[in-house]
């Protein structure tokens, strides 16, 4: 490789490194400010907009395994954000609401980094939205990393367990 090449590189890997830090800063306020973990807030949000959701489809709306939504609904459950209470037609499924403090929390929290990227994002032209999704593939594509399952959600960490 040639001195452009390799200036061009290391300037990738620089920004690279700096979306990391952007997600893992901006979780660690989110766990020191509010004692929410990213995925809690996303489930959250999610249970606020449909107001009574089982678990099947809060998992499925998050992009997250009923298992993980299972734990992590325990957890905000245990805060008094929700209530989860059994399916009167199917014993089997549960439901999931917003408590009062529920609602209250999601008052106070700021936006997740996703929505701050999202509205960015849409303001770009239809062309520079290609460039920057065929740009991105292809970095995820070199570093062998296609195989990963992956949810829209910018978070770090254990998905089920706070840092």
């Amino acid at each position: 490789m040639n001195n452009t090449n390799d200036e061009r590189c290391k300037n990738l890997l620089i920004a690279l490194r700096k979306m990391i830090q952007a997600i893992d800063r901006h979780s660690t306020n989110l766990k020191k400010k509010f004692g929410l973990t990213g995925p809690q807030l996303i489930l959250l949000q999610s249970i606020a907009t449909h107001g009574k959701i089982s678990v099947t489809q809060l998992s499925k709306n998050v992009s997250l395994s009923q298992a993980t939504v299972t734990d992590i609904t325990k957890r905000l459950e245990n805060r008094d954000y929700i209530t989860r209470t059994r399916n009167i037609d199917d014993k089997r499924k549960t439901n999931i609401a917003l408590t009062k403090n529920g609602k209250a929390i999601l008052n106070t929290v700021p936006p997740l980094l996703q929505e701050q990227f999202t509205e960015r994002f849409s303001k770009l032209e239809s062309w520079e939205q290609l460039m920057i999704e065929s740009s991105f593939e292809r970095v995820v594509a070199m570093m062998s990393a296609e195989d990963i399952d992956a949810s829209p959600i910018m978070v770090t960490g254990l998905m089920g367990h706070p840092k």
